[in-house]
């Protein structure tokens, strides 16, 4: 018997369809048993004879029912032993998932401020793209990005980053991941052995461990990733960020940039420079990049427009020695490129017109105001009951407890129960080292009165 539940809201035929195919499935239609006709089940169910209609001729294509002609449709013979067994429809779970609900002080540390977007003017030189670039709109993109925002990423890179490449070597990707994984694909033949700094970075782990590499955690310093402990290993290659090291805001001097690069021309090794959150810098000027130190070695340098502009437009870029440029042509000669062609036209002018330089300096100036109100805030609410590292640059600084009685568990759970998120600094670990509480803070989203108000919280909460 066919009833059509009143309370599911999806189209008529899909219900009907779903129904008489799980009827089949279960055996409840026994193999060769005739269908009612269209016009009685039409009738029966109150439903037009097109629905029925395109019911069975559904099922039939599918090889769930057979016609005769003349004569009607019947339940095709299906070989029990090979249908599965029925599962809980999600539809009707008694415990659907709940995202977790989320605080009203949010310290995540890669976070932005909700007004930041540029949104008026994206929307100009949208409006503008769409008009002017229609016929392209219906092609492919270059594989590698457009030639022309190619262009402006490289002009951009040599005037503000010292990086030193031409636009043949930049490749446009969708984020720090997908450029990753491209980079895995190219090295696993011949580097399959990576550094990583520890504490670093968590997608970098994640990803190279997908494509099978094995991961050498080496200790960072107040100079950055440790050289002697690199040294000790057989690694191949090295993910690190010099300009500012991701969690710890460490910077790598000079001496130990050109004694990286050293270690990478003696093994004949590779360095993955990513610039984290290398454009906010908030004391004396940006720490220009390491590949400028030696631009026809093998150092692949990693940027990104997600911490100043925007991560859902997810836009990356990476730049290739020419070693390997040809080693990606050959691996993604047949792929389309990841990333919209129409935000690349889009970005492309936002650069052309001046405006990525405007609201650089902008961001910059924002987020040096509210680094400044959470430092005064932890100086105000913590006194000496907490150190402050990292700070001077990016959208986060690391708060480490001196003398308290609680885990970092015990942190974040106290934290949340004041309506206050913080992020644990664990995950940023891949060893078991021991190291005092510590927290990361982000501050981006808030305003400094919401930074100082989270601070006060956490003060509270966390009060021995």
């Amino acid at each position: 018997m066919l009833i059509l539940n009143n309370n599911d809201r999806r189209p008529l035929h899909v219900r009907l369809y779903d129904q008489i195919k799980n009827q089949i499935l279960s055996g409840k239609l026994p193999p060769h048993s005739k269908l009612p006709s269209i016009r009685q089940l039409s009738s029966e169910l109150s439903i037009s004879r097109n629905t029925v209609e395109y019911t069975y001729e559904q099922l039939n294509t599918e090889g769930f029912i057979y016609s005769k002609p003349q004569s009607g449709y019947y339940i095709s013979s299906l070989n029990q032993e090979f249908i599965p067994c029925p599962s809980q429809d999600p539809l009707t779970s008694k415990q659907p998932f709940e995202d977790e609900k989320p605080c009203s002080f949010d310290f995540h540390p890669a976070a932005l401020a909700p007004d930041s977007f540029p949104s008026k003017v994206w929307r100009k030189l949208l409006n503008e793209c769409l008009q002017k670039n229609t016929e392209q709109l219906t092609l492919y993109s270059n594989p590698q990005g457009e030639i022309e925002l190619r262009c402006m990423i490289q002009q951009y890179l040599e005037r503000f980053r010292g990086v030193s490449c031409n636009p043949e070597q930049i490749v446009v990707c969708c984020g720090l991941q997908d450029n990753l994984s491209v980079i895995a694909q190219i090295l696993r033949g011949t580097h399959s052995v990576l550094a990583i700094e520890d504490p670093g970075h968590w997608i970098p782990r994640s990803v190279f461990l997908s494509y099978s590499f094995f991961i050498n955690p080496i200790p960072v310093t107040s100079d950055g990733i440790s050289l002697n402990s690199l040294t000790k290993t057989n690694s191949m290659a090295v993910y690190v960020t010099p300009s500012h090291q991701f969690p710890l805001g460490n910077v790598m001097p000079v001496e130990n940039r050109l004694k990286l690069i050293h270690w990478a021309q003696t093994v004949e090794g590779v360095i993955i420079e990513d610039d984290y959150d290398s454009e906010l810098r908030y004391h004396g000027k940006p720490i220009p990049a390491l590949q400028g130190l030696h631009p026809g070695g093998n150092i692949i340098y990693i940027g990104t427009f997600s911490k100043v502009l925007s991560p859902a437009l997810r836009i990356s870029y990476m730049v290739l020695p020419y070693r390997f440029l040809s080693i990606y042509h050959n691996l993604f000669r047949n792929y389309a490129s990841t990333v919209s062609l129409l935000e690349q036209k889009v970005l492309y002018e936002f650069m052309k017109q001046g405006y990525w330089e405007k609201h650089l300096r902008k961001m910059r100036t924002m987020y040096k105001k509210k680094h400044d109100a959470l430092i005064r805030s932890i100086e105000s609410h913590f006194g000496d009951r907490a150190k402050i590292l990292g700070q001077g640059a990016g959208l986060h600084v690391v708060l480490e407890l001196t003398n308290s009685r609680f885990n970092e568990n015990d942190l974040i759970t106290r934290a949340r129960e004041k309506d206050v998120r913080v992020l644990p600094i664990s995950d940023t670990y891949q060893s078991n080292n021991q190291y005092p509480p510590r927290v990361l803070l982000g501050f981006g989203s808030m305003s400094p009165d919401e930074l100082d108000k989270g601070i006060e919280l956490l003060s509270q909460a966390w009060e021995i």
